[in-house]
Protein backbone atom coordinates (compact mmCIF):
# COMPACT_ATOMS: atom_id res chain seq x y z
CA UNK A 1 0.00 0.00 0.00
CA UNK A 2 1.74 3.78 -0.96
CA UNK A 3 0.27 6.13 1.49
CA UNK A 4 3.16 8.56 0.70
CA UNK A 5 1.49 9.99 -2.34
CA UNK A 6 -1.87 10.47 -0.87
CA UNK A 7 -0.44 11.82 2.38
CA UNK A 8 1.58 14.25 0.50
CA UNK A 9 -1.10 15.03 -2.80
CA UNK A 10 -3.60 15.99 0.55
CA UNK A 11 -0.94 18.11 2.21
CA UNK A 12 -0.25 20.29 -0.66
CA UNK A 13 -3.74 20.47 -1.17
CA UNK A 14 -4.55 22.07 2.05
CA UNK A 15 -0.77 24.01 1.16
CA UNK A 16 0.63 23.15 4.40
CA UNK A 17 4.37 22.71 3.83
CA UNK A 18 6.52 19.98 5.14
CA UNK A 19 7.79 21.97 7.63
CA UNK A 20 4.34 22.61 8.92
CA UNK A 21 3.36 19.42 9.08
CA UNK A 22 6.19 18.71 10.96
CA UNK A 23 5.04 21.77 13.72
CA UNK A 24 1.77 19.78 13.77
CA UNK A 25 2.59 16.63 14.15
CA UNK A 26 6.23 16.67 15.71
CA UNK A 27 7.60 14.53 13.33
CA UNK A 28 10.81 15.56 11.48
CA UNK A 29 10.75 16.87 7.54
CA UNK A 30 12.85 14.03 6.72
CA UNK A 31 10.77 11.44 8.24
CA UNK A 32 7.98 13.16 6.48
CA UNK A 33 9.42 13.46 3.80
CA UNK A 34 10.78 9.81 3.59
CA UNK A 35 6.93 8.77 4.56
CA UNK A 36 5.52 10.87 1.56
CA UNK A 37 8.30 9.62 -0.86
CA UNK A 38 7.24 5.99 0.45
CA UNK A 39 10.99 5.16 1.50
CA UNK A 40 9.52 4.40 4.80
CA UNK A 41 6.38 3.61 6.08
CA UNK A 42 4.57 5.85 9.20
CA UNK A 43 3.74 3.70 12.11
CA UNK A 44 0.57 3.44 13.36
CA UNK A 45 1.18 6.79 15.55
CA UNK A 46 2.54 9.02 13.07
CA UNK A 47 0.06 7.86 10.67
CA UNK A 48 -2.43 9.30 13.33
CA UNK A 49 -0.25 12.63 13.82
CA UNK A 50 -0.50 12.70 9.76
CA UNK A 51 -4.35 12.16 9.56
CA UNK A 52 -4.95 14.86 12.55
CA UNK A 53 -2.74 17.30 11.15
CA UNK A 54 -4.52 17.11 7.85
CA UNK A 55 -7.71 17.49 9.16
CA UNK A 56 -9.13 13.66 8.07
CA UNK A 57 -9.71 10.10 9.59
CA UNK A 58 -6.86 7.32 9.03
CA UNK A 59 -9.54 6.07 6.89
CA UNK A 60 -9.18 8.79 4.20
CA UNK A 61 -5.80 6.59 3.54
CA UNK A 62 -7.61 3.27 3.09
CA UNK A 63 -10.95 3.97 1.59
CA UNK A 64 -11.62 2.40 -1.54
CA UNK A 65 -14.39 3.18 -3.42
CA UNK A 66 -16.69 -0.10 -4.04
CA UNK A 67 -20.22 -1.29 -4.38
CA UNK A 68 -22.23 -1.49 -1.54
CA UNK A 69 -22.46 -4.88 -0.18
CA UNK A 70 -23.48 -5.60 3.64
CA UNK A 71 -21.81 -8.87 3.73
CA UNK A 72 -18.00 -9.30 4.26
CA UNK A 73 -16.59 -12.96 3.18
CA UNK A 74 -13.80 -14.02 5.33
CA UNK A 75 -11.74 -14.80 2.82
CA UNK A 76 -13.00 -10.61 1.56
CA UNK A 77 -12.21 -8.56 3.99
CA UNK A 78 -10.25 -5.69 3.56
CA UNK A 79 -6.80 -5.93 5.58
CA UNK A 80 -5.00 -2.96 6.62
CA UNK A 81 -0.89 -3.52 7.28
CA UNK A 82 1.11 -0.96 8.01
CA UNK A 83 4.68 -0.86 7.14
CA UNK A 84 6.99 -2.05 9.70
CA UNK A 85 4.44 -3.72 11.67
CA UNK A 86 3.13 -7.47 12.90
CA UNK A 87 -0.06 -6.05 13.48
CA UNK A 88 -3.21 -6.91 11.18
CA UNK A 89 -6.18 -5.59 10.78
CA UNK A 90 -9.52 -6.57 9.21
CA UNK A 91 -11.96 -4.71 8.48
CA UNK A 92 -15.68 -6.35 9.50
CA UNK A 93 -17.43 -3.66 7.61
CA UNK A 94 -17.60 -3.46 3.75
CA UNK A 95 -15.65 -0.47 3.86
CA UNK A 96 -14.88 2.70 5.39
CA UNK A 97 -16.87 5.71 3.87
CA UNK A 98 -19.19 7.64 5.90
CA UNK A 99 -19.18 4.63 8.53
CA UNK A 100 -20.34 5.72 12.01
CA UNK A 101 -18.95 2.71 13.63
CA UNK A 102 -15.58 0.59 12.99
CA UNK A 103 -15.44 -2.49 13.68
CA UNK A 104 -12.01 -4.40 13.20
CA UNK A 105 -10.35 -7.77 13.59
CA UNK A 106 -6.79 -7.46 14.80
CA UNK A 107 -4.15 -10.07 15.30
CA UNK A 108 -0.92 -9.42 17.46
CA UNK A 109 1.78 -11.52 17.34
CA UNK A 110 3.89 -12.32 20.92
CA UNK A 111 5.25 -9.67 22.22
CA UNK A 112 4.33 -6.84 19.27
CA UNK A 113 2.34 -3.63 20.24
CA UNK A 114 -0.28 -1.67 18.31
CA UNK A 115 1.95 1.48 18.72
CA UNK A 116 4.97 2.26 20.47
CA UNK A 117 3.52 5.32 22.35
CA UNK A 118 0.29 5.72 23.67
CA UNK A 119 -2.16 7.38 21.34
CA UNK A 120 -5.60 9.10 22.02
CA UNK A 121 -8.32 10.14 19.82
CA UNK A 122 -11.92 11.39 19.82
CA UNK A 123 -14.61 8.82 20.87
CA UNK A 124 -15.21 5.44 22.36
CA UNK A 125 -13.68 2.09 22.10
CA UNK A 126 -14.83 -1.44 22.76
CA UNK A 127 -12.67 -4.81 22.70
CA UNK A 128 -13.18 -8.50 22.81
CA UNK A 129 -10.26 -11.16 23.43
CA UNK A 130 -11.32 -14.06 20.89
CA UNK A 131 -7.86 -15.72 22.00
CA UNK A 132 -4.72 -14.89 23.22
CA UNK A 133 -3.55 -12.43 25.94
CA UNK A 134 -4.05 -8.52 25.94
CA UNK A 135 -3.09 -6.17 27.76
CA UNK A 136 -4.65 -2.46 27.39
CA UNK A 137 -2.65 0.34 28.63
CA UNK A 138 -4.47 3.39 29.29
CA UNK A 139 -3.52 6.15 30.94
CA UNK A 140 -2.00 5.14 34.09
CA UNK A 141 -3.91 1.70 34.46
CA UNK A 142 -2.85 -1.34 32.69
CA UNK A 143 -5.51 -4.69 32.22
CA UNK A 144 -5.03 -7.67 31.84
CA UNK A 145 -7.29 -9.36 29.29
CA UNK A 146 -7.76 -13.30 28.59
CA UNK A 147 -9.63 -15.07 26.05
CA UNK A 148 -13.33 -14.17 26.37
CA UNK A 149 -12.65 -11.01 28.74
CA UNK A 150 -14.02 -7.33 27.28
CA UNK A 151 -13.13 -3.82 28.01
CA UNK A 152 -14.80 -0.45 27.37
CA UNK A 153 -13.17 2.77 27.54
CA UNK A 154 -12.80 6.40 25.86
CA UNK A 155 -10.64 6.71 23.66
CA UNK A 156 -9.37 10.60 24.48
CA UNK A 157 -7.45 8.77 27.12
CA UNK A 158 -4.27 8.05 25.68
CA UNK A 159 -3.73 4.24 25.20
CA UNK A 160 -2.51 1.23 23.54
CA UNK A 161 -2.07 -2.83 23.31
CA UNK A 162 0.02 -5.17 23.81
CA UNK A 163 0.27 -9.08 23.13
CA UNK A 164 0.99 -10.18 26.69
CA UNK A 165 0.89 -13.79 26.28
CA UNK A 166 2.80 -16.78 24.54
CA UNK A 167 0.74 -16.67 21.63
CA UNK A 168 -1.07 -14.84 18.46
CA UNK A 169 -3.76 -12.74 20.64
CA UNK A 170 -6.91 -12.08 18.24
CA UNK A 171 -8.97 -9.64 19.24
CA UNK A 172 -12.48 -8.10 18.29
CA UNK A 173 -12.59 -4.18 18.55
CA UNK A 174 -15.57 -1.53 17.46
CA UNK A 175 -15.01 2.15 17.34
CA UNK A 176 -16.93 5.25 17.59
CA UNK A 177 -16.51 7.60 15.18
CA UNK A 178 -14.19 5.71 12.90
CA UNK A 179 -9.85 5.67 13.66
CA UNK A 180 -9.54 4.57 10.67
Amino acid sequence: MQLGSKIRELRQAKNISIEQMSEKTGLSTGLISQIERDITGPSVASLWKIAKALDVSMNYFFDESQEENPIVRKDQRKKIMLPNSNISYELLSPDLKDRKMECLLIEIDVGECSTEELISHEGEECGYVISGTLKVKWGTKEYILNEGDSIYFDSTVPHRYVNAGDKKCISIWSMVPPSF
